[in-house]
């Protein structure tokens, strides 16, 4: 059965990523700090300590690690609220080591941030609240209840009022920055890696798309004999079959083998893989780019041109799953928003390949333009814009696949607003490909196969 908690699409799944042997490794690294330091004040310093009692808190970090390995399997990956706990009780053990070694006095007050940290980049905002909110109260609880420290000749180790109220200002302001901080960079990163992980997702289903196409019509090619030999035996059997019923049964066989031809000639478009269909030219990559878009009601214009003194000639273009499927997100989005019109321009010349998606919409958002192409740009949107474009989540996703694709094919693209008219605002990306990139070399595998060369015999 399917897990969704490890479906990293799933909301929250992230929560249940953390394995317990991860916390257990980083408790181990605490209680062996926290003994050294025990020891050492102890043994060294000659500070006046409960070393019993610090030792049982200690020691009941580590029982508790090993009753966890133990517990659970070697692999076991926590849920929220196990986490949770488990951080909890961290927050709490070194509350009260701190009270039995000098509460904020003991510069080890410091390690306080770090159960609220981890929180911070791994579970959800109520369980960082939660730890944030405990460890408020333990700094403070310590910074005014405490076993102070005394050394051995009876001096007692206290900072002045003023200090000890500074230290604790900087840890409860430590305590609010680190989790923000962390908490953003988290939510970067994961956005980043759920974004990505969904463009290669749409680069693979491209990917299978085009091989399903070349197999069905190298199936359609291939069964193109046998069907023409069944259509034929069966319109002879049909005009020379005397009983009724045969010849008609007769005629069904011709009717389906023309059905079965008709079938595999719509399912597949493309042919074998061969030279012909790894490239092809730039208007014909263009166009099987934006043909599902073509009638959906927005009219889509090509223009498709060499610039001002370069070669008429098209160059030719690979046929890959990026550049079609990133074309097709950006042509896609200029018609989602377009009032009526896309145009689409494609010019080249000795060193570049242009394509330029332009739509007569609203234009992206002026705050949003320099952030175009980001992941999960999410936002609350207006009514008016609700109704613009229903069921649309506003997310930059589409955007962010399209410009990933894109510059993996070695493009540049950029992302503003017209300027034309006071009257024309919409939206114009524009991709770059260095020609080099793009145009195969002469001779090379994916260069067009020219003319067709006669048979001599």
């Amino acid at each position: 059965m399917h897990d969704p908690t490890l479906d990293p699409l799933t909301p929250g799944a992230r929560s249940h990523w953390i394995p317990l042997r991860t916390l257990v490794l980083l408790r181990w690294v605490a209680v062996a700090g926290q003994l050294a330091a025990v020891l050492v004040a102890e043994g060294i310093f000659h500070l006046q300590l409960d070393l019993a009692i610090c030792l049982g808190a200690i020691a009941a970090a580590a029982l508790a690690n090993v009753i966890a390995q133990f517990a659970f399997p070697r692999a076991y990956r926590l849920s929220e609220r196990a986490s949770a706990l488990m951080l909890m009780f961290d927050v709490l053990q070194l509350g009260l080591l701190l009270y039995l070694t000098g509460g904020l006095n003991n510069p080890f007050a410091l390690l306080i941030l770090v159960p609220v940290a981890i929180s911070a980049s791994a579970l959800h905002l109520r369980s960082t609240v939660s730890l944030g909110v405990a460890a408020f109260a333990v700094a403070t609880f310590v910074g005014l209840v405490y076993r102070p420290l005394v050394s051995s000749d009876g001096l007692d180790m206290t900072m002045p009022p003023t200090l000890l109220l500074g230290f604790w200002v900087a840890i409860i302001i430590g305590l609010a920055f680190l989790a923000i901080y962390a908490r953003r960079v988290s939510i970067e990163i994961h956005g980043m890696s759920d974004a990505l992980l969904a463009t290669q997702l749409a680069l693979v289903r491209e990917q299978k798309l085009t091989d399903l196409g070349g197999v069905v019509a190298a199936a359609a090619h291939e069964l193109g004999t046998p069907l023409a030999t069944i259509k034929l035996v069966s319109t002879e059997l049909a005009s020379e079959l005397e009983d009724p019923e045969q010849a008609e049964d007769a005629r069904l066989i011709r009717d389906q083998a023309d059905r079965c031809r008709d079938i595999l000639q719509s399912m597949g478009r493309v042919g074998k893989e061969d030279r012909f269909v790894r490239s092809a030219p730039l208007e014909t990559v263009i166009y099987e780019a934006a043909e599902p878009h073509l009638t959906r009601g927005v009219s889509i214009q090509f223009d498709i041109s060499p610039d001002e003194g370069a070669d008429s000639r098209q160059p030719t273009m690979p046929r890959q799953p990026e550049i079609i499927h990133g074309i097709r997100n950006l042509v896609q989005n200029a018609v989602d928003f377009a009032r009526g019109i896309v145009r689409v321009e494609a010019h080249w010349n000795t060193d570049t390949v242009t394509v330029r998606i332009s739509d007569d919409g609203n234009g992206f958002p002026p705050h949003l333009i320099g952030r175009l192409g980001d992941p999960l740009l999410r936002r609350r949107k207006s009514d008016g814009e609700q109704s613009q474009r229903p069921g649309y989540e506003g997310m930059g996703l589409g955007l962010f696949i399209a410009k990933t694709l894109l510059e993996r094919s070695g493009a540049r693209l950029s992302f503003r607003n017209s300027t034309d008219t006071p009257e024309s605002h919409g939206a114009i990306v524009t991709v770059v490909w260095p020609r080099h990139r793009l145009v195969p070399e002469p001779g090379s595998k994916d260069d067009p196969l020219g003319e067709n060369q006669p048979i001599n015999t």
